[in-house]
């Protein structure tokens, strides 16, 4: 029989502990949070010190009597959430549900699931850290404040149904400031020069226009660069100089959240959301054969790049036994914090055995779990390994008083690569080019002297893993908050990706100006990375929590009193007057929000209900069918289930249509065209707008370009690491670049 009962958050890391406790332990899942701030209303007493009104989660109560009723029977608890703020609040929230004064609680908190980390939290139980507790708190009760005062403002000034976040707002302003310096950006013509150089032994390399009179060149125009392709072209080149030295790569840190989360975009294109799915899965218990379920990485939400003794001590024995002395350094690598918000709570993310090798455990795991701990497994290895080892040369050679430079660097000793393939590292100037044998003093030949233009490009806009590391060096959100917050700027609309980058919508910025000109304290980037620190001060005991909220709050209440008396002000001031004309009432309609984006209606209403659909890119896209009803224009229109095209006389018509790709149905005799379509599960399809007379279907995105090579009608589009976009025949096997940058965001944003 039991002796004691462990709860957990997830059935999956129930099952995993179940199978190492065995019989003396009975284990259940919480199901996460049992307890919340209600959704019907605040849910904060401000003017009782901000005390939180807890109430159960709708849903959780026969969890909470099955749990009840096993924690009364076996006297003795062991709490097991996730070793952060929130599982340690989970924990105290389930003390507090559960407990009669008669029950024994105690938290364990173990940062790998396996058999000697569960064992050993089991040894050493503690109470429960209040500081822990109090620290999530203040973090709940501050974005509630926001969420439920600023959001229907923004109901009563742009539109129902908009919400805003404490952080993520924060979040969508840095995306939005980055948007507008594209905007403004004005680009800036400047040149090149590479020539074509020849040794006595007829070997060629090139070498780029490195200064001219020992300044680096800055050639403006045309003219300028064709003036000096000539005086190259008449010089005498002469090697000045020839520099071999050795130049070593350090392998880099093991992960932390915010790094696996940019690494697994970068190199997988995994969401930082999907990352932190698959990670967890991967931290709660995997079954593999021989085993049993066990946990296979360390917990994923940590800011640190520690690693334990006992796994390096795992890692270097591996290290010597499969790749030998010469991969091993003499001494442990060590990694320091980076950052003075880094809280090194916990150790940095590794497999918890580096004995289970990715190729070990190919059978036992899902496509996107082999991927990621592949990722894993690889930097953790890599980490501890010695540095890559180059040759590096480079050669001076002056043409007058033109410098002219050429490197090359080939690789002498792998190191850490060997584990780390070079594709996924930064490569150095040069790298897999050697230069051919030169001496200072050697006559070379010009063989041909070539100029290309460029332009000053401007900044790029964020993808995933670029914002998540601005907010980290901003010291913005923590390990556990990444993911949340960027999946939330996206789920509001107020960000869309566009070809992986992240861009501001109409509504995002709109929804920006309009906090940052009101709330200039409350969403200021400095600000919010301040409350950061208020936090992690209150989770180290150093501050009340109270007073951080307190402090928060006082800025806030008047910034929104302010806000508030000015409602009427700022609903006029977001919407925006255009030149169309309401055909109706001769007024000029103006610029609005709604479900399904921006619209133009009537400054008339409630008199004129007129409204328009907003041509251009901020509204739907007219296209050039007409609608079979009243024969008004069809506009393209986004649904649950993908793409459609609708009316726009709506909701005086309410006709409707499917999305076509413009490309015909292949097959003889048909006739239809193909359109887009999602299967029940939501996955994208293209079939005929013939069926079920005609059952066409294709998986990937039809593009009307027809083969060369064998003349199909049309090609699909396709995007891979090793080619990225292009064009694939799927009759003949056949290969083609893409027409243009039109084209590729034609194909890659309607899901091919």
């Amino acid at each position: 029989m039991a002796k004691a009962l462990v709860i957990v958050e997830s059935p999956t890391k129930a099952k995993t502990l179940t199978k190492f406790l065995g019989k003396d332990y009975e284990v259940k899942a919480s199901g996460g949070h049992i307890l919340d701030l209600p959704k019907s209303k605040l849910g904060v007493k401000v003017e009782d010190n901000f005390a939180p009104e807890y109430v159960t989660i709708r849903g959780k109560g026969p969890t909470i009597k099955e749990l009840k009723a096993a924690a009364r029977r076996l006297k003795r608890v062991f709490l097991a959430p996730d070793p952060d703020r929130e599982g340690e609040a989970i924990a105290w929230h389930l003390e507090q549900e559960l407990g009669n004064g008669s029950i024994d609680f105690k938290r364990l908190a173990f940062y790998e699931i396996t058999r000697k980390a569960v064992e050993k939290a089991l040894a050493e139980p503690r109470a429960i850290d209040m500081n822990m507790v109090n620290a999530q708190q203040a973090r709940r009760v501050m974005d509630r404040l926001v969420g439920y005062r600023v959001s229907p403002l923004l109901w009563r000034t742009v539109r129902y149904g908009l919400s805003a976040g404490r952080v993520q707002s924060v979040a969508l302003r840095m995306v939005v400031d980055r948007e507008r310096e594209i905007a403004a950006f004005v680009p800036e013509e400047y040149w090149s020069i590479t020539a074509l150089l020849e040794t006595k032994a007829q070997e060629h390399f090139e070498a780029k226009l490195w200064k001219i009179a020992g300044k680096t060149p800055e050639i403006g125009n045309e003219v300028e660069a064709q003036r000096l392709v000539e005086e190259l072209k008449r010089g005498q080149p002469v090697v000045k100089e020839v520099v071999r030295q050795e130049k070593r790569r350090s392998p880099r840190p093991p992960f932390k959240t915010s790094t696996l989360q940019q690494e697994a975009y970068q190199r997988l294109r995994f969401s930082s959301k999907k990352t932190m799915m698959v990670a967890q899965e991967l931290y709660e218990g995997v079954d593999v054969p021989g085993e049993g379920t066990v946990g296979l990485i360390s917990y994923m939400r940590t800011d640190s790049t520690r690693l334990a003794g006992e796994a390096v001590d795992e890692v270097r024995g591996y290290i010597r036994a499969q790749y030998g002395d010469p991969y091993l350094p003499e001494s442990v690598v060590l990694y320091s914090k980076k950052s003075a918000t880094t809280q090194d709570a916990h150790e940095a993310i590794r497999p918890t055995a580096v004995a289970r090798t990715p190729d070990s455990l190919r059978a036992s795991l899902t496509p996107n779990q082999i991927k990621l701990y592949t990722l894993i497994w690889n930097r953790f290895v890599a980490c501890q390994m010695n540095p890559a080892v180059f040759d590096v040369t480079t050669v001076d050679v002056e043409v007058g008083d033109k410098l002219l430079r050429a490197t090359g660097t080939v690789l002498k000793f792998d190191g850490f690569l060997k584990v780390y393939a070079p594709g996924d590292e930064p490569r150095e100037e040069g790298e897999g080019t050697s230069l051919p044998a030169v001496a200072e003093g050697d006559r070379l030949t010009t063989r041909k002297v070539t100029p290309k233009q460029h332009f000053t490009q401007p900044p790029p806009r964020y993808t995933e893993a670029t914002i998540i590391k601005a907010l980290e060096a901003a010291g913005i959100g923590r390990p556990s908050t990444y993911a949340t917050i960027v999946s939330t700027i996206l789920n509001r609309d107020y960000v869309v990706k566009e070809k992986g980058a992240l861009k501001a919508t109409d509504l995002g910025i709109t929804v920006t100006g309009l906090l940052v000109e009101n709330f200039p304290d409350i969403f200021e980037i400095q600000f919010t990375a301040r409350m950061e620190e208020e936090l992690d001060k209150v989770e180290a005991g150093e501050d009340d929590w109270v007073r951080v909220v307190r402090d928060f709050y006082a800025p806030f209440e008047l910034d929104l009193r302010q806000a508030e008396s000015r409602q009427a002000e700022l609903k006029q001031s977001v919407q925006q007057e255009s030149e169309v004309v309401c055909d109706l009432c001769g007024r000029n309609m103006v610029k609005k929000y709604g479900r399904n984006g921006p619209f133009l209606a009537c400054p008339g209403y409630p008199e004129c209900r007129n409204t328009k659909p907003l041509e251009g890119e901020s509204g739907p896209q007219v296209t050039d069918e007409v609608c079979s009803k009243c024969g008004s224009p069809m506009v393209v229109k986004t649904g649950r289930f993908g793409r459609f095209l609708a009316c726009s006389a709506y909701p005086a018509c309410k006709n409707t249509a499917s999305f076509k790709v413009g490309v015909a149905c292949p097959e003889p005799g048909c006739g239809g065209q193909l359109v887009e379509k999602r299967t029940r599960r939501g996955k994208m399809f293209y079939g005929c707008d013939r069926y079920p007379e005609c059952k066409f279907a294709l998986w990937q995105r039809p593009v009307a370009t027809p083969c060369r090579a064998c003349g199909a009608p049309f090609m699909v589009y396709r995007e891979t690491k090793a080619t990225g976009p292009h064009l694939y025949c799927s009759r003949c096997k056949a290969v083609a670049s893409l027409e243009s940058e039109g084209e590729i965001s034609e194909a890659a944003g309607s899901g091919g």
